[in-house]
């Protein structure tokens, strides 16, 4: 089980990944906002835009999904169920938590979540 120094550690890579993330995020949005405002020639232009313009969105979404999941964990901090798992209630090890910040499974029952999905 994370003790309070690592717990302290791992709340502060999240925030900073958190305020990484939501630039990024705002990033997409003007550059998806830019790609939409910029004039096509012709039809390969066009499949330029929209293709550059799928890409950012999905770059977005998944990063959407992780700032939520960073969020989540945030949360747990501050509510004193960071680093239990969701699934048996027991400690996820340090290593899992240091390489996933924001885990919410053990390794044994992330693999189960995993199959089961």
């Amino acid at each position: 089980m994370a003790n309070t120094k690592q717990i302290e550690e791992l709340r502060n890579i999240l925030l900073e990944r958190k305020d990484k993330i939501t630039k990024n995020i705002q990033g997409s949005r003007e550059s998806i906002d830019s790609l939409k405002d910029s004039e096509c020639r012709d039809d390969y232009d066009f499949a330029e835009v929209s293709s550059d313009s799928f890409k950012e969105g999905i770059i977005a979404n998944q990063q959407i999904t992780e700032l939520k999941e960073i969020e989540d964990a945030l949360k747990r901090i501050e509510n004193g169920t960071y680093g239990i798992c969701e699934m048996c209630d027991e400690p996820i090890a340090i290593g899992r938590l240091r390489a996933k910040p924001f885990a919410k499974f053990c390794t044994p029952c992330r693999e189960i979540y995993e199959v089961e999905k």
